[in-house]
């Protein structure tokens, strides 16, 4: 991607990308909800796709001249559904929280109870965060990690679901490192006759590369984003059984949304198309591989792993309570010697959101890129050496050298 156009009509914006480009072929990409698109899905991205509106579903728009959009929407479609297993998928949802608001506007009423898992101990904002539109429209019931192992419990879920009885049960993460018992949930919901939501955002390209077990045939909805794990463009998709299409597609367009990106849902086909082959299999298989070596490896060095490891392709590190380092500190720390992370709050963290004890890490970026699992020992021992001489200058560009010379080795796609 050389961008001859951009460079010749517009200088600033060209230089812009070229800066990115060399921070991302330079850094080290740790930030869990990152990852790098094929030159293919690049492509797909920049195509004349995107001169087209086209409210409506394939065969019923509201504009002409639909005939070959109509193909490259369905044709996403069908391969979604192939690669879940999904009786019925709509990939018209622009990004994730929009995709969750229309699942919630679809099943619930304002006011009704959800059972979610709290933001602070691994949820994301809009399963139930008092300032996003779910917390502010629908009475979030939260649930929690066990404070002595930091996993959820199952039966505790279970409790607060009887005694509260909610219309609808999320079961999904941004920041948790464990397995999903996604039968339990559905057991659970079904005792108290509840709609079963699972939002899979971090872990859909692991349960598309059939490493994780799979919500779609259990659950009533599944929602996901398209870029994270399965590697596709920033978009996302909703997944449900048929009963439930209607529905789904009526709270997504007119309900949320007008014109679908037809560029980008051409774009997750192509995504789509590369996690069908045995390859991506393959590669979702070394996320987990990178993911729990990089854990033990930081556990070598006295950094404690939150509920002990990983079973997918993230973690949180518990900096504060292991090294009295904060996770705002870690991740300007390490930001400066060119290893992106971001700072999240730990399950019943003592300090604030803002500057929490920890931070979260995850591997699907550098396992695109080609690493294996001797090269997450580096990337543990070159972030130490960071945060251990974070207030030494000298010490720090000298790390930063290492982490350009080390990431240089590793091509990413499209900047090659």
């Amino acid at each position: 991607m050389n961008y001859p156009n951009i460079q010749a009509e517009d200088l600033a914006v060209y230089e812009i990308i070229k800066r990115e480009e060399q921070r991302q072929k330079e850094g080290i990409e740790l930030i869990a909800s990152e990852n790098y698109v094929s030159r293919a899905v690049l492509e797909a991205m920049g195509s004349v796709l995107t001169n087209k509106y086209s409210e409506g579903y394939p065969g019923k728009r509201y504009y002409g001249g639909n005939e070959i959009i109509d193909q490259a929407e369905s044709l996403a479609v069908e391969r979604a559904k192939q690669l879940f297993e999904a009786e019925h998928v709509n990939v018209q949802p622009l990004s994730g929280s929009p995709a969750n608001l229309a699942v919630y506007m679809a099943l619930l009423n304002p006011g009704d109870k959800v059972l979610g898992f709290s933001l602070d101990q691994g949820g994301h904002l809009s399963h139930g965060h008092p300032l996003n539109f779910s917390g502010k429209l629908y009475t979030i019931i939260p649930y929690f990690a066990k404070k002595e192992t930091e996993i959820i419990d199952m039966d505790e879920v279970e409790e607060i679901a009887l005694r509260e009885k909610p219309k609808m049960i999320l079961a999904g993460f941004s920041a948790y490192s464990r397995n999903m018992d996604w039968k339990r949930f559905k057991e659970i919901a079904d005792k108290v006759g509840a709609f079963t939501f699972a939002d899979i955002a971090h872990a859909a390209g692991l349960i598309a590369g059939k490493q994780l077990e799979n919500p779609v045939p259990y659950f009533d909805v599944v929602s996901t984003t398209t870029h994270k794990t399965l590697r596709g463009p920033r978009g996302a998709m909703i997944m449900c059984k048929e009963k439930f299409a209607s529905v789904i597609d009526k709270s997504v367009f007119p309900g949320v949304q007008g014109g679908p990106h037809d560029h980008i849902n051409a774009a997750k086909a192509v995504a789509y198309g590369e996690a069908l082959k045995p390859s991506f299999q393959e590669y979702s298989k070394q996320v987990i591989k990178n993911a729990q070596k990089l854990a033990s490896a930081l556990q070598e060095k006295g950094y404690r792993i939150i509920s002990g490891g990983t079973d997918n392709h993230l973690m949180l590190v518990d900096l504060f309570g292991s090294k009295q380092i904060t996770g705002k500190e870690a991740e300007k720390c390490l930001e400066q010697v060119g290893i992106s992370i971001n700072k999240n709050m730990i399950p019943f963290d003592p300090r604030k959101p803002l500057d929490p004890s920890g931070i979260r890490l995850g591997t699907p970026a550098l396992t695109t890129r080609g690493c294996k699992e001797a090269d997450m020992q580096t990337v543990a021992d070159l972030m130490d050496e960071a945060l251990m001489n974070r207030a030494d200058e000298t010490k720090l560009a000298s790390v930063k050298d290492k982490v350009k010379a080390f990431a240089l080795k590793f091509p990413v796609p499209g900047i090659e």
